[in-house]
């Protein structure tokens, strides 16, 4: 299946690209967007994502499409990433969050529960997979990611079972782990959803650091765009999309005075964005007909004030489990 772009009329509308500008696509993946911006205007169009097959797929493309630059890396770096190449600041960002249609029906991949492979989910196929997480991390950690980035309630009833179990064989495929998750929490019971849904969520969310690396994303995309600059950004889940409601609710000067995620000292800096949708949009019933993944998608977007960008680090407001603990450093 090829990956289809949700939102993609609004995204253009809100992006507005012109001829001569340059934009950054932080999530490439299948290329939609890029293309359709490309498509709309002489441009450039800086292509970024740290997953290889998404990048061999940028390659090709920018063969056909000169204006198209492919760029290896993660999107929380992309004010860095660009910096070799001459770009300090740039016209728009278009960010699209979330796992890619590529990588769900690539069965090798591990980010599926519906087609057996090895248990992996790593967008940049490097470091922990989710078969390192699952077999290594203790129960209790287990659980609080589970619960945390999954919000998923059976959340302990799971990682027990996942313990349990993995002491006497352990995990190595994603069928296996469905399986398994099914069993812990009862079957289906006629729901429409897997079991395992929310389970393969947390840890894909976990190994990947997507809640961490949208945060480092927003805040490098406030430093690169010019003044007059738009951000554009797609979620597919709910702790992502409160994480961007509240980016643009502080950067835009919509929170009076501090707050546990935005220090007294930056309460009387300067908005850096003015909001250009004063709630998130979502898709239309015939868009989630065609294209059912679309049904949980959220847009929200803000454009560039001439305000310096904020000092203060964007914060996840989710306190998960670090890295290190599973690799034994802690």
């Amino acid at each position: 299946m090829s990956h289809v772009p949700v939102l993609l009329a609004e995204v253009l509308d809100l992006l507005g690209p012109n001829a001569g500008e340059i934009h950054v696509d932080g999530t490439f993946g299948g290329g939609g967007y890029s293309r359709a911006v490309l498509a709309a205007a002489a441009c450039r169009v800086f292509g970024i994502d740290r997953d290889l097959d998404a990048m061999a797929r940028a390659e090709d493309m920018a063969a056909a499409w000169p204006g198209l630059v492919p760029v290896p890396g993660r999107f929380g770096e992309m004010d860095r990433l660009l910096a070799p190449l001459g770009i300090d600041q740039v016209d728009g960002v278009m960010l699209d969050i979330g796992v890619s249609s590529f990588q769900i029906d690539e069965g090798e991949r591990g980010f599926s529960f519906l087609r057996d492979g090895p248990l992996d989910m790593r967008m940049g196929q490097a470091g922990p997979s989710a078969a390192d997480v699952v077999n290594q991390m203790p129960e209790a950690d287990l659980a609080r990611l589970i619960f945390q980035l999954g919000e998923e309630r059976r959340s302990r009833r799971i990682a027990r079972v996942l313990v349990d179990r993995r002491a006497r064989q352990i995990f190595e495929t994603t069928l296996d782990l469905a399986d398994t998750v099914e069993r812990a929490v009862g079957g289906r019971r006629g729901k429409r959803s897997h079991p395992a849904t929310l389970t393969f969520q947390a840890l894909r969310m976990f190994v990947n650091d997507e809640l961490g690396e949208l945060a480092r994303g927003l805040a490098a995309a406030e430093r690169i765009l010019r003044p007059g600059g738009r951000l554009v950004v797609v979620t597919f889940h709910s702790l992502e999309d409160r994480l961007v409601k509240k980016f643009f609710r502080s950067r835009g000067g919509q929170e009076a005075g501090g707050s546990r995620y935005r220090p007294e000292a930056e309460a009387g800096a300067l908005p850096s964005f003015d909001l250009l949708a004063r709630k998130a949009i979502e898709p239309g019933p015939e868009e989630v007909e065609v294209n059912p993944r679309a049904r949980s998608a959220r847009l929200r977007a803000g454009r560039r004030t001439p305000a310096p960008p904020w000092s203060d680090a964007v914060e996840t407001g989710v306190r998960v489990p670090a890295l290190d603990l599973l690799l034994g450093a802690a």
